[in-house]
């Protein structure tokens, strides 16, 4: 499942970006779960420390947990301190071992911490994605010092989105599109995403003040003149957005060039995102109509017995997909790091064979040339 996000600068804030930028925001950790993980802990919320690396060795404190100034000690759990999604290290269990008074429970701390309890915490673990405040609490004879917690507890990690808005067709705004991360441990119990789904708990009469950093992604902000060959299937589709809508206002006061879209999903009627926008520009005039030079291709993996991916539109379209090329098209592609960029580097490796008759190996070499040029951008996560 995913949903759209809409950040709003606040008032006589300026949001300054590019379409292609990457935004990084912390997420919040559950208010009650950050209370039972102070309590089981045995600490003070309302107190204030400084925390600093020794002056001695690296004493293996995160930089980004290190404070110039007093923080009250629950406001830095909550912003520094992964204590509800990120799972221990080994490490972790053997610190545990030493502080932990029942026996039974020392003991089975030290078998996790040796060689031959590996397997068996990586059983108990990671495979069942368990937190810090999970552990802690299934072994209750346990009393770690905060110094320790700070040096042992994963920080809490910003997480990074392709911005699917333009600065010109949405001032003071930044887009999101994001998807619910949720899966079932082998024990049966269903974890979430603790970014996701977050996001996805807020509503738009809350106002929430999210720490944001705006960064450079690898997807260069292209000229209205580029022509564009844009692959973006599922999610990959969000810096796309941006592009197009910001085009579409340039097309308003000056020529634009040809944009070629190909989308890609499951099906049709479930996680077509942003189906209205993108049909809305297949029409007279609209960036991606045929009138402006362009066009928008659909591949609905599910909907028919033999599946159908990006790749194969592209295949179905390669006498367009090589004119915008010869005339200097730039491709972009986004989307899941796991088969997809090579599967469409391998159909544009194809399609620059079959058109100029040469070798695959020189169509390789032939995109890697416009990867050198800036005209071939990939953008990829897992």
């Amino acid at each position: 499942m995913s949903y759209h996000l809409i950040l709003i600068s606040p008032l006589f804030k300026t949001i300054e970006y590019e379409v292609g930028d990457v935004v990084e925001l912390l997420p919040s950790q559950n208010p009650s779960a950050i209370d039972a993980f102070i309590e089981r802990c045995d600490l003070d919320p309302e107190s204030f420390i400084i925390v600093g690396p020794r002056e001695t060795e690296n004493s293996g404190v995160n930089e980004e947990m290190v404070t110039q100034l007093p923080i009250k000690l629950k406001t830095f759990v909550e912003l520094t301190m992964d204590v509800t999604s990120a799972s221990p290290r080994r490490y972790f269990f053997e610190v545990m071992s030493f502080y932990a008074t029942a026996e039974h429970e020392k003991e089975r701390l030290q078998y996790f911490a040796s060689t031959e309890g590996r397997e068996d915490l990586y059983n108990y673990n990671q495979k069942e994605s368990r937190s810090i405040l999970e552990v802690l609490e299934d072994f209750p004879s346990v009393q770690i010092p905060f110094e320790w917690l700070v040096q042992l507890v994963p920080p809490l990690k910003p997480r990074a989105f392709s911005i699917s808005s333009s600065p010109l067709a949405h001032p003071d705004q930044v887009h999101l599109t994001v998807s619910i991360v949720s899966w079932i441990t082998p024990y049966k119990r269903t974890r979430k995403g603790l970014c996701s789904s977050w996001l996805a708990s807020l509503t738009p009469e809350e106002e929430v003040h999210i720490p944001v950093w705006f960064h450079k992604g690898s997807l260069p902000a292209p000229s209205q003149s580029l022509p564009l060959i844009l692959v973006g299937p599922g999610t990959g589709c969000a810096p796309f957005r941006g592009f197009i809508a910001e085009r579409s206002v340039q097309a308003q006061s000056s020529p634009v060039a040809p944009v070629m879209f190909f989308f890609g999903c499951r099906n049709k009627d479930t996680d077509f995102l942003y189906r209205d926008f993108w049909e809305s520009h297949t029409r007279e005039g609209g960036m991606l109509s045929e009138e402006m030079g362009g066009g928008f291709y659909t591949a609905f993996s599910r909907d028919q017995p033999k599946k159908v991916y990006v790749q194969h539109k592209i295949r179905e379209m390669s006498k367009k997909v090589w004119d915008l090329l010869c005339g200097g098209a730039a491709v972009y592609v986004a989307g899941s790091s796991t088969k997809m960029p090579s599967d469409i580097m391998s159909a544009l490796e194809e399609i620059v064979s079959e058109e100029t008759g040469r070798s695959k190996e020189d169509a390789s070499q032939c995109l890697k040339g416009l990867e050198k040029k800036g005209r071939y951008n990939v953008e990829a996560w897992s």
